[in-house]
Parts: C-alpha cells; sequence; structure tokens
C-alpha cells in the first residue's frame, strides 16, 4: 500500500501506527498535487486520489494539523505553513503562540488528522480524529515535531502536564490524533 508523502518521519510514525501493513513511500519523482482543499478531508482525499490514479493500487493520505479555538481553528489547514511558505516548525509555532497570546482568551486547541484511503477498486473511505488540549506559553520536551512541544493533550491528565514532545512515542501513539485516526483505518484494513 502506498502512504502518500516523501516524509520519512510520518512514513515510520504510520508504519508504528498500522503494523502488519506494508507501506512505502511515494517513489522518487512522484510529482505531489496542490493540496487545495478547504478542509483536512479534502487535502487528504486530494492527495490520495492522485497517487491512487498515477500509481494504481491501495493508497492512504493523511492530512492534519492544529486548531486553534480562540483563534476559529486555525492555523488549521495551514498548520505547516502557518508562517508562510517554507516556514520552519519553530517559526510556524511562534506565530501560533504570538497570536493566541494576542487573543488574550482560551488556550484550548485540538489537533485533527483525516486519513483517506482509496483502494484499489477506487473505493474511498475517510477516517477522521482529534486530540484536544492546552497550548503552554513556552517550549518544553525534546521529542515530537510540530506544535507539540507546546501542546499538553488532555487525555495524560490534568495533573500530568507533559507536552506532546515530553511524552514517549508509544504514548503519543496511543492518544494522539493521527493515533486514533489509524486505528479507525487499521479496523477497516483488517474487518
Amino acid at each position: 500500500m502506498i502512504l502518500a508523502t516523501s516524509n520519512l518521519h510520518k512514513v515510520g510514525e504510520m508504519r508504528e501506527l498500522l503494523p502488519g501493513t506494508d507501506l512505502e513511500p511515494l517513489p522518487d519523482g512522484y510529482e505531489p498535487p496542490i493540496e487545495d482543499g478547504d478542509s483536512f478531508e479534502a487535502n487528504a482525499l486530494i492527495k490520495a486520489r492522485a497517487a491512487h490514479a498515477a500509481l494504481g493500487g491501495a493508497v492512504i493520505a493523511d492530512d492534519s494539523g492544529i486548531e486553534a479555538f480562540d483563534l476559529d481553528g486555525a492555523p488549521g489547514i495551514y498548520s505547516a505553513r502557518y508562517a508562510g511558505e517554507g516556514a520552519s516548525d519553530g517559526e510556524n509555532l511562534d506565530k501560533l503562540l504570538s497570536e493566541v497570546d494576542a487573543s488574550g482568551g482560551d488556550r484550548r486547541a485540538a489537533y485533527v488528522c483525516v486519513i483517506a484511503l482509496v483502494e484499489e477498486d477506487g473505493t474511498e473511505r475517510v477516517f477522521e480524529a482529534n486530540c484536544e488540549g492546552t497550548l503552554l506559553r513556552e517550549r518544553r520536551g525534546e521529542g515530537g515535531f510540530g506544535y507539540d512541544p507546546i501542546f499538553v493533550p488532555d487525555d495524560t491528565g490534568a495533573e500530568d502536564g507533559r507536552t506532546m514532545a515530553e511524552i514517549s512515542a508509544a504514548e503519543k501513539n496511543a492518544i494522539s490524533h493521527r493515533g486514533r485516526a489509524a486505528r479507525l483505518a487499521r479496523a477497516h484494513l483488517t474487518a
């Protein structure tokens, strides 16, 4: 099965989340489509459909990001490029912190993940999940990526207080938006 990404970090994570599934990244030279959808679902389907059309076989693709409640869901589908095209994780994180700080209110947020599956015969399925939590004012932790150093998930408990960048990979996979969506996809694939 093709995982519609060339991000090797994501390939490794999805292989852990979908054990028993032979996932392969996009081949070298594959030109990904423009993700111009207006939702995580639309963008995941754009990626999965394009890879299926170009390569055949079953394809999964995901689109994910973080939504700050006080910013009407921003950065949302723009999470990877919130501070502009080519912005680093740190630049995106700094922009989010600045805007949440300026809003002066709710520091609640949710990670959202949608996994789109296009099966060999073209049948499409979508699996969506989220992970709610609170945004800190400063980074903590060395693990994870993206917004993980400022996101404290509700699932570890209020007294825990660790960020997604401070918990183990196993703990993160158990509660993360991507882990939850992957379990929904795995349940379908193994049914």
